[in-house]
């Protein structure tokens, strides 16, 4: 069921389905600048260009740029300076939510935690075991 919604691009009111994220006006306008784009690193000279000079070339934001990099209509393993910024830090990754740093600084962080856990585990299993009888002593 589709809902009313103000397109971020224009602020025009669209009716929502999922599908697209702005309205008719503009995805058509995104759709020409995406050609423009994707002709612009067809070209064997540009395939390595960096997001600075796709935006200074083409006119695009980089916003956009990303958001197309993200949903994988611009693929990195194709032009291998293409990426959108990490959610954690914002350096450019080409998938997932996170790049390889800050994913490999979460799981360190993790192992972290659960061997501590195992450590705590361990004392508690050894304390159960260990009793202590007290004697009386008669002299």
């Amino acid at each position: 069921m589709a809902e009313l919604r103000h397109c971020p691009t224009c602020g025009e009111f669209f009716n929502y389905t999922g599908i697209r994220e702005v309205c008719g006006k503009c995805s058509m306008n995104e759709e020409k600048m995406y050609e423009e784009v994707y002709r612009f690193l067809r070209k064997r000279e540009n395939r390595a260009a960096n997001i600075e000079r796709i935006v200074e070339a083409t006119g695009v934001t980089e916003d956009l740029l990303h958001r197309w990099v993200r949903k994988g209509r611009l693929q990195p393993a194709l032009f291998p300076n293409l990426g959108y910024p990490c959610d954690k830090c914002g350096a450019l990754t080409a998938s997932g939510k996170l790049c390889v740093k800050c994913t490999d600084e979460i799981k360190k962080d993790l192992n972290t935690i659960e061997a501590a856990q195992e450590l705590r585990d361990a004392m508690n299993e050894q304390d159960q075991r260990t009793y202590h009888a007290q004697r009386d002593r008669k002299q």
